[in-house]
């Protein structure tokens, strides 16, 4: 029916729709937004991380200039905790009682005139607490711990047989801390009340989630709640939930009955958006002195706020990485007195990659074998769970093609071995990979008298290039010029579409704008089919090709006519049609659907006297099934990498051990990677389309990361004969 199966699996890279109006100042994000009679508000925070409110004395903030409500526990309504989500359950309603679960929750939200007089008046609400021990180590003994919290604890064969059978056995404790979502952009929400229809501006990758959270907080009905978010300032993770802020900003509106607009600050936003959260993480492996895997043995705790849940089986990925018949892998989470844990660009997979591909290279080195060789020696060819096929997998390719564009084999096997004047270089590898993730999304498409193309859903770019690809997509299943074709995001009154997170975005989207212009092409072939004038007369879906703004046969290219011709001939103005994405069916099916792959090649230099760490080179090599857009994709693997690189050297948030207080809540201390830390990283694409959907996408977000740091422990490792095995790599652990 269309030009897409003609294609390559690699689309071409052309420029960003969305360039222009982000360079000129005409997209608007959540921020830019005004309405007259606009008030604002600001957030007063807990100064400690466990007890109750013993008394709150507002007098001083409602005297201050500017100032029109102050709300606290005791002046709020009861609001309704949001429903459970594709992603867990909704955060907690704010300021629904007097407890204190961590430092820096939301204790009341002051509204006033302008921002400055807000925030003043915030610093005047004088809080009283009491105090009780907050639970703030993950080593804590007397924390409360959740086992196996969502059932996905994994055991095939006899791990303690493999064990004992083995030749070399490895193990090692590795740690990973809490990292923060930083997006550049900082999180604001607009909210305006009329009557009780609500209409909220917001920072949000998920309006649909904005819209069901709120109509459930306030007891009114979904189709009076709308969400808007054409564009959204970063995210990684930050805005897949609907935190306690934007629900104080619809209530702060309610009750000044005026618009109000809420914008977290730099600090706020370390207790307010999520984090990613801190794990131990205990790994053993066993091998034959050949090399082939007898057993993995991998098991996480990780930390989780204490009335909160969070999606995050660290362990996981290890029951599918590699071929091994003896596999345990075993998640718990500790409940400690933190904010609320959330999803930050490849959740779990971050953290559990590092360890299990950490493990796997010193497993190389007891062997005295080529940590690449092991890695394909112990390639699973299939899915080690259930035995079925990969719906598509070219993670061999990866690492082929990986170590011959990195030079893997100039390597030297010895540690410390390769140098470059007084620089120790190293090089490291790493597997990598994000499990499929697709869930039900609709789009509507339509072409109007001029020939143009509207597409639209629900969805948000977060920077991925969302509006790109799917103008792309549209316009080649449509057989229009890009120019043609206009998509549209970010409202929650348009067709229904999941977060845009998970990597999981692009294949629902993708594949239900596929079945949207696959019914619209059908839909005209409708109109047309009695039609003694058209050259289509009679025709269906599989005689047809469209190209140039039209439809032809495809056995006669030269008979078709235009989409113009046929609306202006039966008197329509336009045509739309409706597509719905579902995931591929998990009963029955004769193969497994695979995510994304890729392989990770890493130099690294280390100055001997200083201790220095530097990141030279990264080459990364990926299994993305159809890449739509090879310019933004390979964005996306960059933007990863660079987050990978950010994960394994420099961030760490730090809770101070007597206070739950966060001690580095600023740039100025939470150190996040910048040019000066990024050397060339080359990226490629391999494999092809995935045939587990119609479009053959495989999301990609997430899998630049992945690997990232395990490669460049590994490099390290390599460069100077140190194992470190607690993330972040710092100075300190390399001196003597």
């Amino acid at each position: 029916m269309t030009t897409l199966d003609a294609g390559g699996p690699v689309g071409a890279g052309i420029d960003r729709v969305d360039a222009r109006p982000k360079v000129t100042g005409s997209a608007h994000y959540p921020n830019d937004y005004a309405y007259p009679g606009m008030a604002h508000a600001a957030v007063v925070r807990s100064t400690i991380a466990a007890g109750r409110i013993r008394s709150v004395d507002t007098a001083h903030a409602r005297q201050a200039p500017g100032i029109l409500a102050v709300i606290t526990h005791l002046e709020a309504p009861r609001l309704q905790r949001g429903p459970m989500t594709l992603l867990g359950p909704s955060p907690p309603a704010p300021l629904q009682d007097d407890r204190i679960l961590h430092h820096g929750q939301h204790v009341a939200v002051v509204v006033a005139e302008t921002p400055e007089q807000a925030r003043y008046a915030a610093t005047l609400v004088d809080v009283a607490y009491e105090a009780a021990e907050a639970r703030l180590s993950i080593t804590d003994p007397d924390a409360e711990i959740v086992t196996d919290p969502w059932e996905l604890d994994q055991r095939r064969g006899d791990v303690e047989a493999g064990l004992a059978a083995a030749d070399v056995v490895v193990e090692g404790t590795y740690t990973t801390p809490d990292n923060t979502n930083n997006p550049l952009g900082l999180m604001a929400t607009l909210a305006v009340w009329n009557g009780d229809s609500l209409t909220v501006h917001d920072s949000t990758q998920w309006p649909h989630n904005v819209r069901t959270t709120l109509a459930t907080a306030f007891g009114v009905p979904e189709s009076n709640v709308r969400c808007l978010a054409p564009y959204v300032g970063g995210a990684f993770g930050a805005g897949l939930r609907v935190w306690p802020h934007v629900i104080l900003t619809a209530l702060a509106a309610r009750e000044v009955r005026r618009p109000v607009k809420l914008v977290l600050t730099r600090p706020e936003m370390f207790t307010s958006v999520g984090h990613r959260p801190e794990s131990l993480q205990h790994v053993k492996i066993a091998a034959t002195s050949s090399g082939e895997l007898l057993a993995i043995r991998h098991t996480s705790t990780s930390s989780v706020a204490m009335e909160d849940d969070d999606f995050e089986p660290v362990s996981l990925g290890s029951a599918v990485s590699y071929a091994c018949p003896n596999v345990l892998t075993a998640d718990r989470q500790i409940r400690l007195n933190i904010p609320c844990p959330g999803s930050m660009r490849a959740p779990a997979e971050g953290q559990g990659n590092f360890a299990l591909e950490s493990a796997i290279d010193e497993l190389a080195y007891a062997l005295g074998m080529d940590p690449l060789e092991v890695r394909l020696r112990n390639y699973a060819e299939t899915d080690p769970r259930s035995g079925l096929p990969w719906s598509s997998k070219a993670l061999r390719e990866c690492f082929t093609e990986g170590a011959r564009r990195f030079g893997w084999s100039r390597r030297t096997p010895e540690p410390g071995s390769m140098r470059d004047g007084q620089w120790l270089i190293g090089y490291g590898v790493a597997g990598s990979s994000y499990p499929h993730y697709q869930v039900p999304c609709q789009a509507r498409a339509s072409v109007r008298r001029d020939g143009s193309a509207y597409v639209r859903s629900a969805a948000t770019d977060i920077g991925t290039g969302t509006y790109t690809v799917m103008t792309q997509l549209a316009a080649n299943l449509l057989g229009l010029d890009t120019a043609m074709v206009r998509f549209d995001l970010g409202d929650s009154d348009m067709p229904y579409a999941p977060q845009a997170g998970g990597s999981g975005l692009t294949g629902a989207l993708g594949n239900a704008v596929h079945v949207a212009c696959e019914r619209l092409v059908r839909d005209f072939l409708q109109i047309v089919h009695d039609d003694p004038e058209s050259p289509l007369r009679g025709s269906t879906l599989a005689d047809v090709v469209v190209r140039g703004g039209g439809i032809h046969r495809a056995e006669a290219p030269g008979r078709g006519e235009s989409y113009i011709d046929i609306l202006a001939r039966h008197g329509l103005e336009e045509l739309s049609a409706d597509g719905r994405s579902t995931p591929p069916a998990a009963d029955g099916r004769e193969m497994a659907t695979a995510g994304a792959f890729g392989a990770k090649f890493v130099e690294v230099r280390i100055d001997p006297d200083l201790r220095l760490l530097r990141v030279a080179r990264v080459v990364q090599v990926i299994d993305g099934g159809r890449i739509l857009n090879e310019k933004t994709a390979t964005s996306q693997i960059i933007g990863g990498t660079v987050g990978g690189i950010g994960q394994a050297l420099l961030e760490k948030t730090e809770t101070d051990p007597g206070t739950g207080r966060i001690a580095n809540a600023t740039f100025g201390d939470y150190l996040v990677a910048v040019n000066a830390d990024i050397p060339d990283i080359e990226v490629a694409f391999v494999g092809a389309p995935d045939p587990a959907t119609p479009v053959g996408t495989k999301g990609i977000g997430e899998v630049g990361l992945v690997g990232t740091a395990g490669a460049i422990a590994n490099a390290v490792h390599h460069a100077t004969g140190r194992r470190l095995r607690s993330l972040p790599l710092t100075i300190e652990q390399l001196l003597d």
